[in-house]
C-alpha cells in the first residue's frame, strides 16, 4: 500500500469520527434551568431582597427528608401567622424530576411528598410569603 491510501484512510477516519460525534451530539437532551431565563434574570434582585429578610429571622428553615417526603418547618416567628408557601424541588440533572406545589399554613410546618423513584442530588426552593413580606430560601440536598 503506498503512501497516498494511507493518507486517504487517515482524512476518511477522521470524518467517520467527526461525523460519529455529530451524530451522538445531536441525539442528547438539553435540559436548561428555565426556559424564561432572561426574564427572572431581570428580577433576581428581588430574590436577593427576599433572602436577606429570611436570613434576619430568628431561625432560618430546618428541612428534613424522610422516605417520601420532605418537612419544612419555619422559623418560630412565622408560626400562627398566615403563609402562602411555594415550594420547588429543582433536581438539575433531570428536569423530569422538577416538582413544584403551593402550600397554605398557619402552621409553621409544611410537608412536600417526594416519588420514590426519584434519586439524586436536589435543590430546595422555598418561597413564602407573611404579613405581606416576601420570603426565600433554598437548600441543597440528597435523596437516596
Amino acid at each position: 500500500m503506498n503512501w497516498g491510501y494511507k493518507i486517504m484512510m487517515v482524512y476518511a477516519l477522521f470524518i467517520a469520527g467527526i461525523l460519529m460525534l455529530v451524530f451522538k451530539s445531536s441525539s442528547e437532551k438539553e435540559d436548561l434551568v428555565t426556559k424564561d431565563y432572561y426574564e427572572q434574570e431581570l428580577v433576581y434582585q428581588q430574590k436577593i431582597d427576599q433572602s436577606k429578610r429570611a436570613a434576619a429571622l430568628s431561625t432560618g428553615i430546618k428541612y428534613e427528608v424522610s422516605k417520601g417526603s420532605v418537612g419544612i418547618k419555619f422559623p418560630a416567628e412565622m408560626k400562627g401567622k398566615d403563609l402562602k408557601v411555594s415550594v420547588l424541588l429543582y433536581c438539575p440533572s433531570d428536569a423530569g424530576k422538577d416538582q413544584q406545589k403551593d402550600f397554605t399554613t398557619t402552621e409553621g410546618y409544611v410537608s412536600m411528598p417526594i416519588a420514590e423513584t426519584a434519586r439524586g442530588m436536589y435543590e430546595l426552593k422555598i418561597d413564602w410569603e407573611a404579613d405581606k413580606a416576601t420570603y426565600y430560601a433554598e437548600h441543597k440536598f440528597f435523596v437516596q
